[in-house]
């Protein structure tokens, strides 16, 4: 009896050791799940890590999150979420299609208006011999166009008869005043002095010079004929005047250009006149010096356009150290405008321009990347400023991303149409309903939490709705997140993090 006793218990234990060991391998403990997805985990390649609250914020290292102190945690192969817009690409593909990276930056972003200019005189520096007396040319000294001379140069002699009698008037008015002024009237001696002096104005104004009277004072002998001097320096642009001639009063006789500083004109569309002021600084590219350049300003800007061309004319002034700038002589402007001290700049050719918008695409680590639209101000020296849509230092694209950014366009076109979060489309009859790899994820994920132990139900009148994604789940206080005081429950972790990061978004959307 003891024996059949004994034999039962054996085989009871032996019966409730298999079938303990049958439910183990179906329906294995939480423990152990955590353990084999700890050992899965450290065994997968970490992409990136991201904040916890903030998951648009990432890096490719470990580290604290800038905004609110808290560790980033690691996003392993195979977890990434799928961002709207961001577009993963493996780094092979990446080095294969020559993908170049460029952090955003600041400087200092100058204008340059490149256009032609013609060189011309300074008016300021231009002097026009004329004559008060006609006569006749006895004697030239400068007797061809285009000789150098220096200021006090003698230039040429003219004999008029008018000279000579205001030169006799004057050495008699002279005599006249010697012989009376041992008078005893104040009036004669009065008379002799005006007289003097009218004689000699009529002198200075006919443009005889002060030591030239006082030489005719000293050996009372009249000049038959005047000597004209140059009044600067510079170079016999015109001469009118050759040996004999007769002149005329008011006769354009020389024309004398200094040109140690010359003007230049330079032609200005309409839309570059925001960036052209007075005192602007500009350079001259000489032609027939190559690299030889040459500094100036602008110092006026015409108030009317050209009716031919419809451009403005802007003069700029330059020195012209040995001569080198011709006039008539067609010269490279290049006219620098400040635009800003400390511009956040991207190189022009980052720059995707379609006609209605201006995109960039942003290198987001981990090979992933995003087309971002900006607010572009002025181009400068190849380099656009930004206005909006990006930060300091932030990495984009400067090569290939006309390729990342039509590979973008086209995952988001495919994600709109097969896209079943929320949607109210229905599918075709006897045709699959199209889901995503994100939607059989969460299938499986409800699968995996009907199988588990749900001893902790919400207390709650109908069905239980993921606010994310839209779908029926069951509540489980691991996937729960409260806020506002009403508890959410979701299919996925990636749906809680994103329901974290911006509540309002979906419960608008609901």
């Amino acid at each position: 009896m003891k024996f059949k006793l004994m034999l039962t218990v054996i085989f009871i234990a032996l019966i409730s050791s298999i079938g303990g060991y049958l439910i183990g391998k179906k329906f294995p403990g939480r423990e152990e799940g955590q353990s084999k997805t700890a050992i899965l985990k450290s065994e997968k390649k970490i992409l990136y890590y991201k904040d916890p609250m903030h998951p648009w914020i990432t890096s490719d290292k470990p580290g604290k999150a800038p905004d609110c102190g808290m560790d980033l945690v690691p996003v392993y192969e195979g977890e990434e979420e799928v961002e709207e817009g961001v577009v993963r690409i493996d780094p092979a593909v990446v080095q294969n299609i020559g993908v170049k990276i460029e952090p955003v930056k600041r400087m200092k972003l100058t204008k340059t208006i490149r256009t032609i200019g013609r060189v011309d005189y300074n008016e300021r520096k231009i002097a026009m011999l004329t004559t008060k007396v006609s006569g006749w040319i006895e004697k030239l000294y400068v007797d061809y166009t285009g000789k150098f001379v220096r200021k006090g140069e003698p230039l040429f002699e003219i004999y008029s008869p008018e000279l000579v009698t205001a030169q006799e008037e004057y050495l008699q008015a002279i005599n006249y005043k010697q012989s009376v002024s041992k008078s005893n009237d104040p009036n004669i001696i009065e008379g002799a002095n005006q007289l003097v002096e009218s004689a000699k104005k009529r002198l200075l104004y006919w443009d005889i010079t002060e030591e030239q009277i006082t030489e005719l004072e000293k050996t009372k002998q009249i000049r038959k004929t005047l000597t004209l001097y140059s009044p600067v320096d510079g170079v016999v642009v015109e001469k009118n005047i050759f040996l004999g001639m007769k002149i005329s009063p008011g006769m354009n006789l020389m024309k004398i250009a200094d040109l140690s500083s010359v003007w230049i004109y330079a032609d200005i569309y309409q839309y570059e006149l925001p960036w052209v002021k007075v005192g602007e600084d500009a350079e001259v590219e000489i032609s027939y010096i190559p690299g030889k350049i040459l500094m100036g300003k602008v110092v006026y800007v015409y108030p009317f356009l050209q009716p031919e061309t419809k451009t403005v004319k802007v003069r700029l002034e330059f020195e012209n150290p040995g001569y080198l700038l011709k006039p008539d002589m067609y010269v490279n402007v290049n006219i620098k405008s400040k635009v800003a001290i400390d511009a956040l700049v991207v190189p022009e050719q980052s720059v995707i321009r379609t006609g209605t918008r201006d995109i960039v695409v942003v290198a987001l680590g981990g090979g992933r990347f995003k087309s971002v639209e900006v607010k572009l101000g002025v181009l400068a020296d190849g380099y656009y400023q930004v206005l909006d849509g990006l930060r300091e230092n932030e990495n984009i694209v400067i090569s290939s991303h006309f390729l990342i950014d039509s590979e973008s366009n086209l995952k988001s076109a495919l994600a709109q149409l097969t896209h079943q979060h929320g949607s109210s489309m229905l599918p075709e009859e006897g045709k699959p309903d199209g889901k995503t790899e994100e939607h059989k994820d969460h299938n499986m994920e409800h699968e995996n939490h009907m199988e588990k132990d749900s001893k902790v139900k919400q207390e709650t009148v109908g069905e239980v709705i993921d606010p994310v994604c839209g779908m029926e789940v069951e509540p489980d206080e691991e996937l729960s997140f409260v806020y506002k005081g009403k508890k959410y429950y979701f299919c996925m972790k990636s749906d809680m993090e994103k329901f974290k990061a911006n509540p309002e978004k979906y419960l608008k959307q609901k």
